[in-house]
């Protein structure tokens, strides 16, 4: 599954890597369009094989993937954006993983670079948008917090948890994911055979840096309390006020997250 807004560029290099994924007949790719205004909905007319699903404006990350969730079939559900591109292996190998480690809630492949070197790619807990590159071995390896650029888990586990976490924007999702498996006593394995090419961004508006942090403060206090998720969020409106970062300042005030009532 593909979440995009407004990188049709991008958005057609994701398909097209997914359409030459190896046994493509076992995968179904499902496009969730997050309201764009460039034209990536036209991209539909070329891949009839992949589903669309068109919301009329950005509600941000998560609800996108709910849509995506409850519009897919598989047994697995593999997240992606849409700067991402897949090798043909990778849908593959991480199935195969999940299916021959029965331990393992959630599975992603290695995140390369253009130089095929290791990206950023996995965080901490509480999360705070600061990645580093995996150093792996021959093997699949437990990690704690890979991002969720490209991240596949097992639908029973969104099953049992309704829904993806929708009081998160654009970031945090992943977060609360990776925290919820591993709460469970399951591992999530990062495959290093199964490689994935991710973009990322060069830089960040105001909002996005703001819902960043907001969402930061959500995940503190969901797992560590209101007080705790107060004292974050009363940390990120100093922390702004004091670097001087007024736009990032203005959504933070209002509480404003990526959720279809933005104006970017």
């Amino acid at each position: 599954m593909v979440v995009s807004y407004n990188r049709k560029a991008l958005l057609r290099r994701a398909i097209e890597a997914l359409e030459r994924s190896e046994a493509r007949e076992t995968i179904e790719i499902v496009v969730v369009d997050n309201g764009s205004s460039d034209g990536s909905q036209e991209l539909e007319s070329e891949y009839s094989r992949a589903r669309f699903i068109r919301i009329p404006r950005n509600f941000g990350l998560t609800k996108a993937m709910n849509l995506g969730v409850r519009g897919s079939t598989g047994e697995y559900v593999f997240f992606l954006h849409e700067d991402t591109e897949v090798f043909p292996e990778t849908a593959r190998i991480l199935a195969e993983t999940l299916d021959s480690q029965a331990e393992a809630g959630a599975c992603c492949p290695l995140l390369v670079d253009a130089e095929d070197r290791p990206a950023p790619q996995l965080g901490h807990f509480p999360p705070d948008d600061t990645w580093q590159p995996a150093q792996p071995g021959p093997d699949p390896m437990p990690v704690d917090y890979p991002r969720g650029a490209a991240f596949m888990m097992r639908r029973f586990f969104l099953t049992a948890m309704r829904q993806v976490d929708e009081r998160y924007g654009q970031f945090g999702s992943d977060a609360d994911l990776c925290f919820q498996i591993r709460r469970a006593g399951k591992k999530i394995l990062l495959a290093p055979a199964a490689r994935a090419r991710h973009a990322g961004r060069a830089q960040d508006s105001p909002l996005r840096k703001a819902d960043q942090k907001q969402g930061t403060a959500a995940w503190v206090g969901k797992y560590g309390g209101f007080f705790s998720g107060l004292s974050a969020r009363l940390t990120t409106i100093f922390g702004a006020l004091g670097s001087l970062q007024l736009g990032v300042l203005k959504y933070l005030l209002s509480g404003q997250k990526i959720d279809g009532t933005q104006q970017e």
